[in-house]
């Protein structure tokens, strides 16, 4: 299992691209960064949570969807072409939530 050392938030223009069917991708733009590290405190990895709740890794991704990789285009450049923004109804449906925390 791996744990969260550390989160920052995503710069507008970065993008999580996912590979849906062989002939279609969808990127949704990365809310937020989160430094990774294995349990053992062995290894470091950096991944970004798309505006969707989705991350390279994460069990409970979008059903058939492969991430393929990050990429930036300046605000200013627009979004890509495969860019998706999710509704509120999505947001709540698949978008990650807070947990309960036990009282003490």
């Amino acid at each position: 299992m791996k744990r969260i050392i550390e989160i920052v938030p995503a710069r507008p223009g970065w993008y999580a691209r996912w590979q849906v069917t062989p002939e279609l991708t969808r990127s949704y733009p990365v809310t937020l960064w989160a430094l990774l590290e294995e349990a053992d405190g062995t290894g470091r990895e950096v991944v970004g949570v798309d505006c969707v709740g989705q991350w390279p890794g994460a069990d409970d991704n979008e059903a058939g969807g492969d991430f393929v990789r990050y990429l930036f285009q300046t605000p200013d450049s627009g979004a890509p072409e495969d860019a998706e923004s999710p509704t509120v109804a999505e947001l709540r449906e698949s978008g990650p939530r807070r947990q309960p925390v036990p009282a003490a």
